[in-house]
C-alpha cells in the first residue's frame, strides 16, 4: 500500500509545475504569434500605401509640367521682346518674303504643288510598295524608312502649305484645269521617281549579297 500511496503524493507535488509548465509553454507560443499576426497586417496595408502614393506621383507630375510650360512661355516672351532675335527673325524670313513676292503668280504655285504632289506620291509608294520588294528580296533598311517617312511628312506639309499660299495669293485654286494638270503631273513624276528609288535599294541589296559571297566562300 505504501507504494501507491508515494506514487500518488509525488504526483500531487508535480501537478503545480506541470500547471505551471504549460502556462508558460501557451504564452510563448501566443507571443511568437504576435509578430507573425503584425507583420501580415503589415504586408495587408502596403497595398493601399502604395494606391496612396499614385495619386501624390500624379500630382507632382503635374506639377512639374506646368512650371515647365510656364518657364518654357516665359523663356518665349523674353526671346519675342528680345530685338536681336527680332532682328536674327527678319534676316531669316526677309529673303523668303521677297522671293514669294517675285513668285507671286499662278504658274509657280501650279509648279510649286506639282513639286510637291509629286514627293508625296513618291514618298509613299517607296514606303509601302519599294520597303515591299526589298523585304521580299530578303533585306530590309530602317534608315532607308525613317528617311522615306520624313520625306513623305514634309513633302505632304509642303503640298498642304502650297495650296493655302495659292489660294490666298493666286487664282491657281480657282482653275479646276490647273489643279487637274498639276495632280496629274505629281502621280507621273511621283511613279517615276519611286521606280528610280526601288531600284537603286534593290541593286544595293544585290550588291551586299554579291560583296558578302566571296566572303563566304573564303570562309
Amino acid at each position: 500500500m505504501k507504494t501507491p500511496l508515494l506514487s500518488l503524493a509525488a504526483l500531487l507535488l508535480l501537478s503545480p509545475s506541470f500547471a505551471l509548465s504549460q502556462e508558460e509553454t501557451n504564452a510563448a507560443t501566443a507571443q511568437a504569434t504576435e509578430p507573425a499576426v503584425s507583420s501580415e497586417s503589415t504586408t495587408s496595408d502596403s497595398p493601399a500605401a502604395n494606391d496612396a502614393s499614385k495619386p501624390d506621383i500624379a500630382n507632382k507630375a503635374k506639377e512639374l509640367a506646368a512650371e515647365t510650360q510656364a518657364r518654357v512661355e516665359e523663356i518665349a516672351d523674353k526671346v519675342d521682346q528680345n530685338e536681336a532675335a527680332k532682328k536674327a527673325a527678319d534676316g531669316v524670313l526677309g529673303p523668303i518674303y521677297n522671293l514669294a513676292e517675285s513668285l507671286n503668280f499662278s504658274a509657280f504655285h501650279w509648279l510649286a504643288f506639282g513639286l510637291m504632289a509629286t514627293g508625296v506620291v513618291s514618298f509613299a509608294l517607296q514606303l509601302v510598295l519599294g520597303k515591299l520588294a526589298v523585304l521580299l528580296k530578303g533585306s530590309i533598311n530602317l534608315r532607308e524608312i525613317l528617311s522615306d517617312a520624313i520625306g513623305f511628312v514634309i513633302s505632304t506639309l509642303g503640298l498642304v502649305l502650297t495650296t493655302q499660299a495659292a489660294a490666298e495669293n493666286s487664282t491657281f485654286t480657282h482653275s479646276p484645269a490647273a489643279v487637274l494638270s498639276a495632280t496629274a503631273f505629281g502621280v507621273v513624276f511621283g511613279f517615276i521617281l519611286y521606280r528610280w528609288g526601288q531600284a537603286q535599294e534593290v541593286n544595293a541589296v544585290a550588291g551586299q549579297r554579291a560583296g558578302q559571297t566571296p566572303q563566304n566562300l573564303k570562309k
